[in-house]
């Protein structure tokens, strides 16, 4: 990975080549973008998937509520895993009800792979019309969000309720409530028949530093978060899906006005689904021989049906 420290040009745009150190190819899609803003106290993180998203959606003949749902959350998991920093590490969001027409909505990342499924009713779904809000496919659920660091932290768990009008407004009610972080997260999805394209920006303010710190309150009021803020809360939508635009330039157009901005490209990002036979025959092997047998079809085979990628596995004894 590159760490550029450069001050952006007075238009916006990336610094000219001799003023400053200049990356040598520039983040359009499918890799994360990670930036620090000193001054501020901020760090951020933005990402555009393309063939990524068009790959994990291909497993499912996902509907267009769902497939609009799992885009926002793949894009949501991207930005907040890449926030993760050693090898291994592994983030999974997920949302569970047992009242509403989505039942399940889990994603993860981990090292630059990410998935997700959705399972859900699709006749209550037919019923809510062309565009249900979150209320009306989750009713009453709760938003898990969970951090899996072997190296470092071990194993955290935050779990909020699901409300707001987005998953991402639901996750910036979990980084205020469950990890004190003032955030800012903004997604944009276009689909059709071309495929499906979709973006997002994450903004955090970390006064007392980025690790090692209890954070005692959140303070959405200070002078410097509000105007970050103000600052990511202006990009249109058009502008995180815009092709031609590097995630550099969309950085620099924010924030041009800043002292310094710090970027640093991240993982690049695939559809990683870890699902294999050796994985599964280890979990099932697990089991006692009486279960295993009762698992069996006539063929002796235990089929296993990956939910993320839509295989089907067969275990033999």
């Amino acid at each position: 990975m590159t760490d550029t420290r450069r001050k952006a040009a007075p238009d916006g745009n990336p610094p000219a080549p001799g003023t400053a150190a200049r990356v040598e190819d520039e983040t359009y899609a499918d890799q994360l973008l990670g930036f620090t803003i000193p001054s501020r106290n901020v760090r951020g993180r933005t990402v555009r998937l393309d063939r990524t998203i068009d790959t994990i959606l291909s497993a499912h003949d996902y509907p267009p509520a769902i497939t609009h749902l799992l885009a926002e959350a793949l894009v949501l998991t991207a930005l907040i895993g890449g926030l993760l920093k050693d090898a291994g590490d592994q983030m999974t969001i997920q949302a569970q009800t047992d009242g509403g027409v989505v039942r399940l909505l889990a994603c993860d990342y981990k090292d630059g792979d990410i998935r997700g499924y959705v399972d859900f009713d699709d006749k209550a779904l037919a019923l809510l019309g062309a565009n249900p809000s979150l209320d009306a496919l989750f009713d009453k659920a709760y938003l898990a969000i969970t951090f899996d660091r072997p190296e470092s932290g071990g194993r955290y768990q935050g779990i909020v309720p699901l409300e707001g009008a987005s998953l991402s407004a639901a996750c910036e009610a979990y980084f205020v409530q469950s990890e004190q972080v003032p955030t800012l997260l903004r997604v944009a999805i276009s689909s059709g028949k071309d495929g499906c394209l979709a973006a997002g920006l994450l903004l955090q303010y970390l006064p007392e530093g980025e690790d090692g710190r209890e954070r005692l309150h959140v303070r959405l009021d200070h002078p410097e978060w509000e105007h970050v803020a103000i600052m990511g809360g202006s990009i249109r939508h058009e502008e995180l899906l815009d092709r031609d635009l590097s995630m550099e330039a969309l950085v620099w157009r924010l924030f041009h006005e800043e002292d310094e901005v710090r970027v640093e490209r991240g993982s690049h990002l695939a559809r990683g689904c870890r699902c294999s036979v050796a994985h599964y025959a280890d979990v099932i092997g697990r089991f006692p021989e009486v279960e295993r047998a009762e698992m069996r079809d006539d063929d002796g085979l235990i089929r296993v049906d990956c939910a993320f990628c839509s295989k089907v596995f067969e275990i033999a004894r």
